[in-house]
């Protein structure tokens, strides 16, 4: 079974409290849902495993890290799921992108 991950970072629990502010504007909201996506998405993105390759720099040739396996596929649950998505492709721009609902 999945393990459960509490995200408690201060950003994330500051913009959630923005967010949960009776007179906050819509553009003001879906900015903040974007932010904590941006932020969410880091912390779920952490284990992904990376690969070594071989890369030309302007200075010299080197190994560096990237995503191993297959292009990332990120899943929305319409409608509420949408304006995570939007962060979430800011982090992962590469990413399919699927629908359920």
């Amino acid at each position: 079974m999945p393990e459960l991950i509490v995200v408690d970072h201060p950003l994330v629990q500051h913009k959630l409290t923005l967010m949960r502010r009776r007179h906050t504007a819509t553009a003001d909201f879906r900015r903040l849902v974007r932010e904590v996506a941006l932020l969410l998405g880091y912390e779920i993105t952490r284990d992904l495993p990376l690969e070594t390759i071989a890369i030309d720099t302007p200075l010299e040739p080197m190994q560096a890290s990237t995503l191993a396996g297959k292009k990332l596929c990120l899943v929305s649950i319409l409608r509420a799921g949408n304006g995570l998505l939007d962060g979430m492709l800011d982090l992962v721009p590469s990413a399919r992108v699927g629908h359920i609902g």
